[in-house]
């Protein structure tokens, strides 16, 4: 065994992360060699000093949001095929199973379970799919093609992949074409997908699951034009509902975009005499880098009654 082997592996087993056979092999080497030993002695007072900060639960709406970063950038990425890969550098696998003699009959008795449920769930879904009344659910889905609606009519179209790309036809009222929109709004990789899906959403504002996806959208979308879409319908739920009023609050403050910024201060006007608004609004008027919504700000609170 190798220093540098080692190295490469002491972080994992500090974790406890390493089979069996690999930790032992390297407790062996580390106890004749000292600079292996000092390297374990000190991640190990990293990994006691780490352990004592604090550990921060990431918020439901940060996974979702790395998710579909993760998703753009793995849809973006070239990946390098399977023969290249083992031409090129075909002991880097070998190197991590070495150690683990029983590793080649799990992963031969995985890969055959797996196959069988694979092929078994791919026939199942054909099958729903093929009837009217199933519905569709995220786990099943793996991503949306296209949405569309003919006009003059209720009538969406959307193309959907599972194993193979599908098709479903509804109108909005569809709860199908309704989850589909959903996950598409949430999920697609494809900003286009994202802009029609959001477009559809604002037909449905008052559906608290739609309201939702287009609050999401809003906040976590990397395209400016789904997140103007998303602004345009949550603009009439900005009295009445808190979490609307609050993304939009958010966007004026941190969003990238300035037209976006300057139509959420636009849609605030309405409730600029709540507090919460009135902060931001002092916030922008005191120093914002935009000098359009800097004048906007100080003229909204200009028309606004002293606090006693």
């Amino acid at each position: 065994m190798k220093c540098e082997w080692v190295e490469q592996n002491i972080v994992l087993y500090i974790y406890d992360e390493l089979p069996d056979d690999a930790r032992y092999e390297l407790e062996q080497h580390v106890a004749r060699c000292e600079a292996c030993a000092a390297e374990l002695k000190t991640n190990r007072e990293l990994y006691a000093q780490l352990s004592r900060v604090p550990v921060q639960e990431p918020s439901p709406n940060l996974l979702t949001a790395s998710r579909m970063r993760l998703q753009e950038a793995l849809e973006t990425t070239e990946q390098a095929g399977l023969w290249r890969r083992l031409f090129f550098d075909p002991w880097a696998w070998w190197r991590q199973v070495r150690f683990a003699p029983a590793l080649a009959a799990v992963i031969f008795i995985v890969g055959f379970a797996g196959g069988t449920g694979l092929t078994y769930q791919f026939l199942t879904d054909r099958n729903q799919v093929s009837q009217p009344g199933n519905s569709p659910i995220e786990s099943s889905v793996s991503g949306i093609r296209s949405v569309t609606k003919d006009a003059g009519s209720d009538q969406v179209h959307i193309k959907y992949d599972t194993i193979s790309s599908q098709e479903a036809q509804g109108s909005l009222n569809d709860l199908r074409i309704q989850q589909l929109l959903l996950f598409a709004a949430r999920s697609n990789y494809n900003s286009g997908v994202r802009m029609d899906s959001v477009g559809l959403l604002t037909q449905r504002p008052g559906d608290l699951r739609a309201r939702e996806a287009l609050i999401y959208a809003l906040r976590y979308d990397s395209n400016p034009g789904v997140r103007l879409k998303a602004l345009d319908g949550l603009g009439a739920y900005v009295k009445e509902d808190v979490r609307v009023r609050d993304a939009v609050l958010e966007a004026l403050l941190h969003d990238s975009n300035p037209g976006l910024r300057t139509q959420a201060l636009h849609l605030l006007a309405p409730v600029r005499a709540d507090s919460s608004v009135r902060a931001v609004l002092q916030q922008l008027a005191d120093g914002d880098h935009n000098q359009y919504i800097r004048s906007q700000a100080r003229t909204e609170l200009a028309q606004l009654p002293e606090i006693d």
